[in-house]
């Protein structure tokens, strides 16, 4: 008995996907796009069953209606056969191979056989113009399915800092890079349309959209504009790989430029040597990796005393035998003696030779009494705490605390050279960068504008973390201090550099896991092997900073320090000179009336 069901058609709810927002740099550059990708499939069985059936006489020729349609079909896929290797070339399959695909599948009834994959939207146009593919759908048995490819027209340049995405479907994107920590904004918001089922040519059925149903257009993903220069992040990628990659023992890398005003990043490179022995990237060093940074931070407590007013540069200390009172008195600090045998040094001198003597002194003997009034100021300039960035996950830092049951005295002392303290590289930078700044700390950001159409429709843009870390003439003081370390002290490779540089070199020895030490805290395994890290942090010109930048590496467990001044000096250097050599706020101009150099033969 039929019902009221067999007289409706069927219908269905189909998705309509959204198009994936692109990436750009800052100077509108593509860093990720998505393209469609097409894969084609035949329907081999179409109308086959139609011929069968279709027993009539034509009246002129004699011949079965159904046999002479069927041949007329197999004529053109012949046609088609013979022509595929040449448009095809790329598959590498002849017309044999197309032939037996084709008719095997069409003598079985297969529906669903796959002619060729990711052919872009040409090869599509130039395949329907085919022999059978430029029929109708019902008659060809063509069916062309679409897909959305993410493409990356710069490879793996940058890749943590961009992220990575298959496609634009729901559970492809991965939780890295701008791609992950945006996916909101790039995914854009799927559509609907109702889809019904009609009797189509010669007996077949195709779905067709219902329009007597509401359609939900898709809204496709809106674009992002970064902070990132790509033609630096080249440049600093390269300058990085050179200093690594043939030194098989320094197993992580990383590179961060930033400019000073405003916070906003324009490299970033983070590099891995993997099990093959090759450096790529694979883990974002720069926002993640949390360790005691060794005596980069020992501006920071130079800061601290400068504000405090507790010393100047010209201050001196007795060099007392390396004992330094309250921290460690049977330990006896000589690295002072490295530069000099006099019984007093300065503060300008310390930093110079980058001396843990002369900070863990001037710290115990001005904040001993009150630790917890030193630890708070590293909390002040954001050292102690992952403040909001752009990118997901970035690293907490940990900061020794005397309200602590963990805290030793010798913690306060150690804090002062970067130790009983860990944080990111980009935790540093953020630091140096706001003594560029005069004071001003600025959040690092990677995310200039959100846009459609090439129009902004949200701007992000600079932001302050701390007004004011340290006063403008104290900021100036470091200044001058930390270009003295590049004329005078541990940084003197940048001393050739095409633009005067302030900095500060860092080495540190890195906390092993248990099974490296064999015990929880150790630096070193049994038979005298470390991990060492090497920064070098600074920024440029100094007399009036445009730029900050930091690089690290990471050496593997070995019996080989890495110091800032080295290898990290190195390609610091390089960056700061390609910057300076390309910046158009350095280049020189001439106008109508400057003479032009004369030609050399």
């Amino acid at each position: 008995m039929l019902n009221d069901r067999h007289f409706k058609l069927q219908t269905a709810e189909h998705v309509i996907k959204p198009q994936r927002g692109d990436i750009l740099d800052c100077n509108g550059k593509l860093l990720a796009s998505s393209t469609p990708k097409y894969d084609i499939y035949m329907d081999c069985s179409i109308l086959k069953e139609a011929h069968d059936k279709n027993r009539k006489i034509d009246k002129e020729t004699g011949v079965r209606i159904g046999e002479k349609e069927e041949k007329e079909w197999r004529q053109k896929a012949e046609a088609l056969c013979k022509v595929l290797p040449q448009v095809l070339a790329k598959d590498g399959k002849n017309s044999t191979y197309y032939h037996n695909l084709i008719f095997q599948g069409r003598a079985k009834g297969r529906k669903y056989e796959l002619i060729t994959a990711d052919v872009d939207h040409d090869l599509l146009l130039k395949l329907k113009t085919l022999p059978l593919f430029k029929e109708r759908r019902f008659y060809s048995g063509m069916i062309v399915e679409t897909r959305e490819i993410r493409q990356y027209p710069f490879d793996k340049l940058a890749r943590r800092v961009i992220g990575y995405v298959k496609n634009n479907d729901a559970g492809s994107v991965n939780s890295i890079g701008i791609e992950g920590s945006f996916d909101y904004i790039l995914h854009g918001e799927p559509g609907s349309e109702t889809l019904k089922r009609v009797e189509g040519d010669n007996g077949n059925w195709a779905r067709i959209v219902d329009n007597d149903s509401k359609i939900k257009p898709a809204k496709d993903g809106q674009d992002l504009r970064l902070t990132l220069d790509i033609d630096l992040q080249d440049v600093a990628d390269r300058a990085l790989r050179k200093q690594v990659e043939d030194d098989e023992q320094i197993e992580d890398a990383c590179l961060v430029v930033m400019e000073v005003e405003t916070g906003a990043i324009r490299a970033m490179v983070n590099l891995h040597r993997g099990k093959n022995g090759l450096m790529d990237e694979t883990d974002n060093h720069a926002v993640y990796r949390v360790s005691e940074p060794g005596s980069v931070f020992k501006t920071v407590a130079l800061t601290t005393l400068l504000q405090d007013k507790k010393v100047e540069l010209s201050s001196e200390i007795p060099t007392n035998k390396g004992v330094v009172k309250g921290f460690r008195p049977d330990q006896h600090i000589r690295d002072y003696e490295r530069e000099t045998k006099k019984n007093r040094i300065s503060v300008s001198e310390g930093l110079n030779m980058s001396s843990n003597y002369v900070f863990s002194y001037l710290v115990m003997e001005h904040y001993g009494k009150d630790p917890q009034s030193y630890i708070d100021r590293l909390y002040e300039y954001k050292l102690g705490e992952a403040y909001d960035f752009d990118l997901k996950g970035m690293g907490v830092p940990t900061i020794a605390n005397p309200k602590s049951p963990a805290w030793s005295a010798t913690d306060l002392g150690a804090a002062s050279y970067g130790y009983a303290a860990a944080v990111t590289p980009l935790h540093v930078l953020t630091f140096y960068n706001a003594i560029a700044n005069r004071g001003k700390m600025m959040k690092p950001y990677l995310v200039e504008c959100i846009e459609k159409g090439g129009r902004a429709n949200k701007d992000f843009g600079p932001s302050v973390i701390n007004g004011s870390i340290c006063s403008k003439s104290v900021a100036d003081t470091l200044n001058k201090a930390l270009r003295d370390v590049v004329l005078h002290g541990t940084a003197y490779r940048l001393k050739s550099a095409k633009c005067p540089i302030s900095a500060k070199t860092g080495t540190a020895q890195i906390v092993l896991s248990y099974e490296e030490a064999g015990a929880y805290g150790r630096y070193t395994t049994k038979n005298g092997e470390f991990r060492n890290q090497g920064s070098m942090v600074g920024f440029f010109p100094s007399e009036k900073p445009k730029y900050s930048a930091i690089v690290v590496v990471y050496s593997k467990l070995s019996k080989t320090s890495y110091y800032g001044g080295t290898r990290p000096a190195e390609a610091f250097k390089e960056v700061a000179n390609y910057l300076y050599a390309t910046d158009i706020a350095w280049c020189e101009t001439i106008d109508k009336k400057s003479p032009l150099p004369e030609a050399e033969y």
